[in-house]
């Protein structure tokens, strides 16, 4: 579990000005629970998405997003994981694989874990509500911002301690949020024993 309280390069939760923000969102919470809620709902509603938003610079580590007050999905989560663990709540990233009108090509969707002690590991996503998109923090039940409804999509089961390299590659590649949405990372996927995991030669060649 220590993996998921470290600081980073990217989860620099460590930055004087994450530390002073996930105090203010801990101001007078009774529990565990509630921070976490407060953390998301800050990152949620306070961090624009930069494509929601056509925001620019693309950011990527959770430092600048909190300064700049925008970004991607993949580095939403990134603050968000760092509020948390700067609140000593162990949280990890997760992703899913998606299209973006239903049909492929498909890319990467950034979110969130936290480990809450009554529930277990629970996925939570904070890039944002918007028309259609509806995502909330109602632990056990997981209200994610989007259902997996088309062939070759998919929750991808592991919790990463870190960013994949791919997403973080992209990010860090492109210099406008244009350019990012032209760009989005994708993994391939494969299938074992009717559970999808990532393939991780993909992983090494990207």
């Amino acid at each position: 579990m220590n993996k998921y309280l470290e600081a980073t390069e990217y989860i620099d939760w460590e930055d004087p000005a994450i530390v002073a923000q996930a105090k203010i969102l801990s101001k007078g919470s009774s529990s565990l629970e509630e921070t976490t809620r407060k953390c998301f709902e800050f990152v949620r509603d306070e961090i624009k998405h930069s494509w929601d938003y056509k925001l620019n610079p693309v950011t990527y580590k959770a430092s600048d997003v909190l300064n700049h007050g925008t970004g991607y999905c993949y580095a939403k989560s990134h603050l968000l994981a760092a509020l948390l663990r700067a609140n000593n709540i162990p949280a990890g990233l997760c992703y899913q694989r998606l299209t973006i009108t239903d049909i492929p090509p498909f890319c990467l969707h950034g979110l969130n874990a936290v480990y809450l002690e009554q529930f277990g590991w629970y996925r939570l996503d904070a890039r944002g509500n918007k028309q259609g998109v509806s995502a909330e923090f109602c632990p056990p039940i997981e209200t994610l911002a989007f259902p997996i409804a088309t062939q070759g999509e998919a929750d991808l089961p592991e919790i990463w301690a870190e960013p994949l390299p791919v997403v973080i590659q992209a990010l860090k590649q492109y210099k406008t949020v244009q350019e990012v949405a032209n760009n989005l990372p994708d993994v391939e996927l494969v299938t074992a024993n009717k559970s999808m995991l990532l393939d991780s030669l993909t992983l090494a060649a990207n």
